[in-house]
C-alpha cells in the first residue's frame, strides 16, 4: 500500500509491508509502515525493537545503495506494527528495504500488499537465510499470501503444502519481478525420501515380554519404563520403538518441522518419520525442557509426536526429572521470562531405561549395593514420576540357549507385521475418540472401559494390594483399553486389565 497527500501539501509518502515475527512456533503478522516525510534526514524504527532491529538502519542503507538505489535524503520514519510486540532479528530488513523503496517511488506498490516479505540483507543487497522461516510460512500460507524468502530458506517454506515461494537472491531480483522485466519462478521442493530409518524389533533376541509392551506403547502412545540389569538389550529395545510407530500424517510432520526450524535444527530423520531423541544424562533443564534468555524448545519439544529416550534414568539430576511432570500430563512446556510468556508443544512420549541398583547387578554375586545406597539410586526418581509412567518393565538377561542358538527363541511378529497391527489399532482409536488411549481422560474412559463385577473386584484387590493412587488406576484402564485394541476387542476383558496391572508394579 502507497498513498500520497492532496496537491499542495508537504511530500508525504507512506507505503505498508507484510512480514511475519518469531513468538515461539507462533509467527504473529507485523506490518511495516516507512513513512518519508520532509525535514533534515533521519531514520528512525519505532515499535519496541531490539539491539538488531535498529542495526537494520545501517544494513538497509547500505544495501540500497549498492543496489543502484537511490536512497531518500529525507526523514524516514518505520514503524513495526503492532506496537507491544518486541521484534528482535535480521528477518524486517527486507521488508523495511521493500517499503522505502515504495514509499520513495522506486519499485511499483500496487501488487505489494499480494506479498509478505522475510529475509536479513548483505551490505551488498544479498539476501540472506533467517531462523524459524516455517511458522512465519504456515501462517503466510493460512492468509493466502505468496513469501519472498532467500534462497537459503525456500526449501524449508516450501514444506507447506499450497504456498507460493518466492526466492530471491539479491534486491535486484524483486524489484525486476515487480515490474515485470524478470520473473522469479515459485520454488519447487524436493521429493520428500520414500524410505524410512527401520532398525528392526527383529534384530533383538528373545524378551518377548519387553517386545510386547513396546507393542502396546506404541499402539496408544504410552509412557514406557524398562529396567534391569546392564547388557539385557535396555537401549536396543528403545532404538526400535520407532519401527513399528505409525509415520507422521502431513500436519504433524509439518508442526514437527516447525519446532524444529525455531530451535534452528534440521530435521534428523525423513520428514514422516516420528522423532527419537536420547539426550545424555548431563542434560541441564534449559536443553530438557528449553528456555535461555531468548526462549528456545528443548528436548521434550523436539521429540514432539515422537520419543524422548532418557537412558540410565536415576543419573539424570532429580530437578531436571522433576520438569517433565507436567509436559506429561498437559502435552505442553511454558516458558515464562519477563518480556514474555511462550508455550511449545511437547507430546512426546516417554521411554526411559535404569538399572536395579548403582552397580546394575542386583541379586547376583556381583552386587555389593548396600540397602542405603540402593534407597538413593531408586530416591532419585520420585514418585509422582514414576506414577506417570504406564508400562513398567522387568528386562531379564538373555537365556544363554537363545542367546547361543538364537533360532530356538519364541518368534514373535516382524515389525511390519507388527507396525500394521499397530496402524490399525490407532485407526480403532481415533474413529471411536478422535485421540489415543493415553489421551483418554475420566469421563472417556468410564464410557469405553465399562468394568463389570468381577473386572470390579479385581481392581480393587489391585487398589489395595498395590496401593495404586487415583492416577494410577486411570493409567491402568487406559493401557487395557489398549490391549483390548491390538486384540480387535470393543470392550476390556478381564485379561486384558491383568496383563494390564502386571505392566504397573514400580521396581523393588
Amino acid at each position: 500500500m502507497r498513498r500520497r497527500p492532496p496537491s499542495g501539501g508537504d511530500a508525504i509518502e507512506l507505503a505498508e509491508i507484510y512480514t511475519r515475527a518469531n513468538q515461539g512456533i507462533d509467527a504473529p503478522l507485523v506490518s511495516v509502515q516507512v513513512h518519508l516525510s520532509s525535514g533534515l534526514p533521519a531514520f528512525t524504527i519505532v515499535g519496541l525493537p531490539e539491539t538488531a532491529v535498529k542495526e537494520s538502519k545501517e544494513r538497509v542503507r547500505s544495501a540500497l545503495i549498492n543496489s543502484h538505489f537511490e536512497f531518500p535524503t529525507r526523514r524516514i520514519t518505520v514503524n513495526l506494527a503492532p506496537a507491544e510486540l518486541p521484534k528482535e532479528g535480521g528477518r524486517y530488513d527486507l521488508a523495511i528495504a521493500i517499503g522505502i523503496l515504495a514509499a520513495s517511488d522506486q519499485i511499483p506498490a500496487s501488487t505489494l500488499p499480494e506479498y509478505e516479505f522475510i529475509g536479513e540483507l548483505s551490505l551488498s543487497g544479498n539476501l540472506r537465510a533467517v531462523g524459524a522461516i516455517l511458522p512465519a510460512a504456515i501462517a503466510c500460507g493460512a492468509r493466502g499470501k505468496c513469501l519472498w524468502v532467500a534462497e537459503g530458506n525456500a526449501e524449508g517454506a516450501a514444506l507447506v503444502d499450497g504456498l507460493c515461494v518466492l526466492p530471491a537472491a539479491h534486491l535486484l531480483n524483486i524489484s525486476a519481478h515487480l515490474y515485470d522485466r524478470e520473473k522469479v519462478a515459485p520454488w519447487q521442493r524436493c521429493p520428500d525420501p520414500t524410505t524410512l530409518e527401520d532398525n528392526s524389533l527383529d534384530a533383538v533376541i528373545g524378551q518377548q515380554q519387553a517386545k510386547r509392551a513396546l507393542e502396546i506403547a506404541a499402539c496408544g502412545g504410552h509412557h514406557l519404563l524398562f529396567f534391569g540389569p546392564p547388557g539385557t538389550g535396555k537401549t536396543m529395545l528403545a532404538s526400535r520403538l520407532p519401527a513399528i510407530l505409525p509415520q507422521l500424517s502431513n500436519d504433524e510432520a509439518l508442526q514437527v518441522a516447525a519446532i524444529y526450524s525455531v530451535a534452528g535444527k534440521a530435521l534428523p530423520r525423513a520428514p514422516n518419520a516420528r522423532p527419537f531423541r536420547a539426550p545424555h544424562h548431563s542434560a541441564s533443564a534449559a536443553a530438557l525442557v528449553g528456555g535461555g534468555s531468548h526462549p528456545r524448545p528443548g528436548e521434550i519439544s523436539l521429540a514432539h509426536f515422537g520419543v524422548l529416550f532418557l537412558d540410565e534414568l536415576p543419573e539424570f539430576s532429580r530437578s531436571v526429572l522433576e520438569l517433565l511432570r507436567e509436559p506429561l500430563e498437559s502435552g505442553e512446556i511454558r516458558l515464562s521470562r519477563v518480556a514474555a510468556q511462550i508455550c511449545y508443544p511437547a507430546q512426546f512420549q516417554l521411554l526411559a531405561a535404569m538399572n536395579p541398583c548403582p552397580c546394575g547387578y542386583l541379586g547376583s554375586r556381583q552386587c555389593h549395593c548396600s540397602p542405603d545406597q540402593i534407597k538413593r539410586y531408586r530416591d532419585k526418581i520420585s514418585g509422582p514420576l514414576l506414577d506417570r509412567i504406564d508400562l513398567q518393565v522387568n528386562v531379564l538377561a538373555i537365556d544363554k540357549q537363545q542367546l547361543t542358538h538364537p533360532q530356538t527363541a519364541p518368534r514373535q511378529a516382524d515389525s511390519a507385521t507388527m507396525r500394521r497391527q499397530i496402524n490399525a489399532a490407532r485407526q480403532r482409536q481415533l474413529e471411536r475418540q478422535n485421540c489415543l488411549n493415553s489421551r483418554l481422560d475420566e469421563g472417556s474412559l468410564r464410557q469405553y472401559c465399562p468394568l463389570d463385577s468381577s473386572q470390579t473386584q479385581l481392581m480393587h484387590r489391585a487398589i489395595d494390594h498395590y496401593h495404586l493412587s487415583t492416577r494410577g488406576y486411570y493409567r491402568v484402564l487406559r493401557v487395557a483399553r489398549s490391549i483390548a485394541d491390538l486384540a480387535g476387542d470393543q470392550t476390556p476383558r478381564s485379561n486384558h486389565y491383568q496383563e494390564a496391572l502386571s505392566y504397573r508394579i514400580a521396581p523393588n
